[in-house]
């Protein structure tokens, strides 16, 4: 898997995971319905069983410095109170794409589909030059995947 983080240059690590050196941290939290529908999705598509689990957070460690979190929608409105627009509100409306950059994008797609992804591309040769699949998550984010 690569993630493309604004960073300086690439390292191979041992599980085929290539990132960035240098770049600063990011965790990239999607707001879902479900935590637990949710995690089970992501441990399948990404073959890897979370970081980190417990009631409010799931986070998938994704390469040095980069990171997927999963926070049920409810949990982030309490946090951050009325100011926030309620995230429940646009449930099923695409608001975010985790775009994964894979040595074997068919086989994540394949995972995704298995897991209850529904599929809106299969994998085709797209104009910027990449591979790349696209389907809609339980919570209807976009999960593409692409090859490296």
């Amino acid at each position: 898997m690569i993630v493309d983080v604004l960073c300086l240059r690439n390292v191979q690590l041992d599980d085929g995971l290539i990132v960035e050196e240098g770049s600063p941290e990011a965790l990239f939290i999607l707001y879902v319905h479900d935590q637990d529908t949710s995690t089970a999705f992501y441990a399948a598509v990404l073959a890897r069983a979370p970081s980190l689990h417990e009631p409010g957070m799931t986070e998938f460690a994704l390469g040095p410095g980069a990171t997927l979190g999963l926070m049920p929608a409810a949990g982030i409105r309490r946090l951050l109170g009325d100011g926030l627009p309620d995230p429940a509100a646009a449930a099923g409306i695409p608001r975010a794409e985790i775009y994964l950059v894979v040595p074997d994008a068919a086989a994540h797609h394949h995972r995704a589909l298995a897991a209850g992804a529904r599929e809106l591309s299969p994998l085709l040769p797209r104009d910027w030059g990449q591979r790349v699949a696209y389907s809609l998550d339980p919570d209807g984010h976009v999960l593409a995947v692409a090859e490296a």
